[in-house]
């Protein structure tokens, strides 16, 4: 069950980051959102609704919650750069966003034009970080743990390519 749960792993935090792998972690942000367009934007309506586990989330709630925690990463991001009192990120609670109308049956195609959008302008502030800013840190306290710039940017390359995989895996089973 945990290959089909994390197709790609988990996470695996590291301390620090060097200035290459943050530049393929953004590299990776940068143009998955073309990746997620090829992948579904011809499909059926009956496949947005495919999964890739009992009880998971439909393709279609994953495009939404794609789009979603991008946005919340760019905005937390923003955020630590700007108050320098934000110490706690903002959480959301995912699970009732993806039953909420919108990200149950509101159009894919407004997700994917939203994703590439709000990705562009991440992209743009993460490749215009100073040592400085990348250290900046927030606490998340799900995780427990205190997460800097440089590592959110590694846990927001790795959510993208995590959610990628599921659908492939939702479109895989027959």
């Amino acid at each position: 069950m945990d290959n089909r749960r994390y197709p790609i792993g988990l996470f695996q935090y590291k301390e620090s980051y060097s200035p290459e792998e943050i530049k393929q972690f953004i590299s990776i942000i940068e143009t998955i959102p073309a990746s997620y367009r090829l992948l579904v934007e011809d499909l059926a309506p009956e496949d947005l609704g495919r999964t890739y586990r009992e009880g998971s989330w439909t393709i279609q709630q994953l495009i939404h919650h794609v789009s979603d925690i991008q946005l919340v990463h760019f905005f937390r991001m923003k955020k630590a750069l700007t108050e320098p009192d934000y110490e706690v990120v903002t959480l959301i609670n995912m699970d009732k966003w993806v039953e909420t109308p919108d990200g149950k049956t509101a159009p894919i195609e407004d997700s994917l034009v939203s994703f590439d959008s709000i990705t562009r302008r991440y992209v743009y502030l993460m490749k215009s970080l100073t040592d400085e800013q990348l250290a900046i840190k927030y606490y998340h306290p799900v995780r427990k743990i205190w997460f800097d710039q440089a590592q959110a940017i590694a846990i927001s390359a790795w959510h993208t390519q995590h959610h990628l995989a599921h659908i492939k895996l939702a479109l895989s089973d027959e």
